[in-house]
């Protein structure tokens, strides 16, 4: 369930405060916390237009919220793992801040981002879930490269694929910056233009040590916002 945000005047915003989208309970559906019941922040914005995006309601609008009463109603929820994501929610300052506000409560934190801003800055507690943009999505060149050697074992890479040539960069992409040996990393088919059974199957063909995923959220309630 969403928790409805509100539109502040100018005066009453606090310098700590983030725009935010919603906040609500679900099941991960991404990333090997994949299943675990979690708490979404989704922060509002994102400087990257990618051609399959499926959170374009988060570009815009939202509410003003401090960090305060964004964990007062992430406690509401009783649930130990928080998932902050976007939009882009680096694009935001005061997502840093939040990200160790989260981590100081006690709950296991992972971060959401595009892997187009700097990661470096990131509380080293908070699991970092970056992705890299194949040429599919119309963003390659936005991908930062430089941030590949920011991440640990602690941290996941995520690649997104709509195409047999998005495949293939990537296995590329792989074995250039060396992505097997770093952390984790995820292989996903664009819902609706690569069919999962067909990318599933060349992960098997060439023996490649990824983790193929769904989006398990949406197997359970279809491109709903606020699950």
């Amino acid at each position: 369930m969403s928790v409805a945000t509100t539109q502040p005047t100018a005066s009453s915003v606090r310098s700590d405060a983030l725009r935010v989208t919603e906040i609500f309970h679900s099941i991960q559906g991404e990333s090997s916390r994949v299943g675990l019941p979690t708490v979404f922040i989704r922060l509002t914005g994102c400087p990257l237009r990618c051609t399959w995006c499926d959170t374009e309601y988060a570009f815009h609008g939202g509410g003003t919220i401090p960090i305060d009463a964004i964990l007062a109603q992430v406690a509401e929820f009783h649930c130990t793992t928080v998932c902050v994501t976007g939009g882009e929610p680096l694009a935001q300052k005061n997502c840093l801040p939040l990200l160790v506000a989260l981590c100081e409560a006690g709950y296991s934190v992972s971060l959401e981002t595009s892997g187009a801003l700097d990661i470096g800055g990131i509380d080293p507690r908070v699991s970092r879930i970056m992705d890299i943009k194949a040429p599919g999505s119309g963003e390659t060149t936005k991908n930062r490269w430089e941030n590949l050697d920011l991440l640990t074992a602690h941290d996941e890479l995520k690649l997104v694929l709509a195409s047999r040539e998005d495949y293939e960069w990537a296995i590329t992409a792989c074995h250039q910056h060396r992505l097997f040996e770093r952390c984790p990393v995820l292989f996903s088919p664009v819902q609706g233009q690569l069919e999962a059974g067909q990318l599933a199957q060349w992960i098997i063909d060439d023996k490649l040590p990824v983790r193929f995923q769904l989006q398990l959220h949406k197997v359970l309630w279809g491109n709903t916002p606020g699950r």
